[in-house]
């Protein structure tokens, strides 16, 4: 068991110096993410394309009725749920069915129609927060299309309250950072997994793997532990960086992010040893590697929810382990959720380390026989 943990050891501190002997590599590994951290976190903005919506209708009402049917008529606004109390609410955006709440009191509409005027409560979802902003802007413009359509029209007569929850202020880089925390480490833990074995033929010094006492297991595991341990650290620069520097709060803990993101560089490493097993040099590893970083990008749901997207689209980002770390991280770090209510994120993410890794190993296997 010494001697096994002994050549572990060695491995990885190989790899950990063919990474980081160049001191390029080393400014090439850190000052792209900060740089990033925080272009994306001034420059990014998202558009309204999809509003899952549920309402509280106590009023059941002639004219809560009438609002509701201009909202559904939208085409934009669809309704997910129909809820008997606002205790019900937590539960619809939490889980992240529901964009907004739309909530009428019982005295709608008897305030409406005795005193010309009453308040319509929106909650919105922060975590989504450029899309719940529009969605507010758009839900203000049917109101005020339909106070124009109300006998008392000279004045407005229903008047929009909005709360948003886990981003107060709706500010767009309060979404976008958290999920920088797992895109932007990815893209450098896949391409160094991709180029570790590529780069060991291109080289020449593959063939001196076959002469040593190291199985494929060690091989894999070598290869595998430096690419983890280099994206945990970009990972907590991001964090930092949204922490410190944009002071967006984290409410949840370090410790339930790091496990995430551990099981998340788990299954991008398994990616990427797979793509270096199977070329056999580092232009094919780099090629096959950009190939597959636009679509899982894309279908992460970093840039437009996955919601919007077509059914079979939809059902191709479970074999895509960014969506689910985007979302942990989004609710551990603004929601402050725990493990506990996180744990389906994870089954995807190992589900897609089950298959690479253990495909990396019998490619591996089959390179060194």
């Amino acid at each position: 068991m010494f001697a096994y943990l002994y050549q572990l050891l060695n491995l990885c501190r190989k790899e950990f110096l063919a990474v980081l002997k160049d001191p390029a590599n080393r400014i090439i590994l850190i000052v792209p993410v900060i740089l990033q951290s925080l272009l994306f976190g001034y420059g990014a903005t998202f558009d309204l394309n999809d509003v899952p919506y549920a309402v509280v209708d106590q009023s059941r009402g002639e004219y809560s009725k009438s609002l509701l049917a201009h909202l559904d008529g939208t085409g934009k606004f669809h309704r997910v749920a129909t809820l008997t109390s606002s205790a019900q609410m937590d539960d619809v955006i939490n889980a992240g069915d529901a964009l907004m709440v739309v909530y009428f009191a019982s005295d709608f509409d008897s305030r409406l129609s005795t005193q010309g005027t009453a308040p319509l409560q929106m909650v919105l979802d922060g975590r989504n927060s450029t899309t719940a902003g529009n969605a507010a802007a758009q839900v203000r413009e049917i109101v005020a299309r339909f106070n124009a359509t109300l006998p008392n029209a000279s004045s407005p007569s229903i008047t929009v309250v909005s709360r948003s929850w886990f981003n107060p202020n709706l500010e767009t880089r309060w979404n976008i950072l958290p999920g920088l925390i797992a895109s932007l480490s990815m893209i450098q833990v896949m391409m160094l997994a991709a180029l570790s074995v590529a780069r060991e033929r291109e080289q020449g010094t593959f063939d001196q793997l076959l002469v040593t006492p190291v199985t494929p297991s060690q091989i894999m595991i070598g290869k595998a532990l430096p690419s983890m341990a280099i994206g945990l650290v970009q990972s907590l620069l991001v964090i930092l960086i949204a922490r410190y520097w944009f002071e967006i709060p984290l409410a949840g803990t370090v410790m339930t992010l790091t496990v995430g993101l551990l099981i998340f560089t788990l299954a991008v490493v398994g990616i990427g040893l797979s793509i270096s097993a199977l070329s056999a040099n580092m232009q094919q590893a780099m090629l096959y590697t950009f190939v597959l970083l636009v679509p899982i990008v894309l279908l992460s749901g970093l840039a437009t929810p996955v919601g919007n997207m077509p059914d079979a689209f939809q059902w191709a980002t479970y074999a895509n382990p960014l969506r689910f770390a985007i979302d942990l991280v989004r609710r551990v770090y603004l929601e402050g959720a725990t493990l506990g209510q996180v744990w389906h994120d994870f089954i995807p993410m190992l589900g897609v380390a089950a298959v690479t890794l253990p495909l990396a190993a019998w490619l591996f296997r089959n390179r060194l026989v």
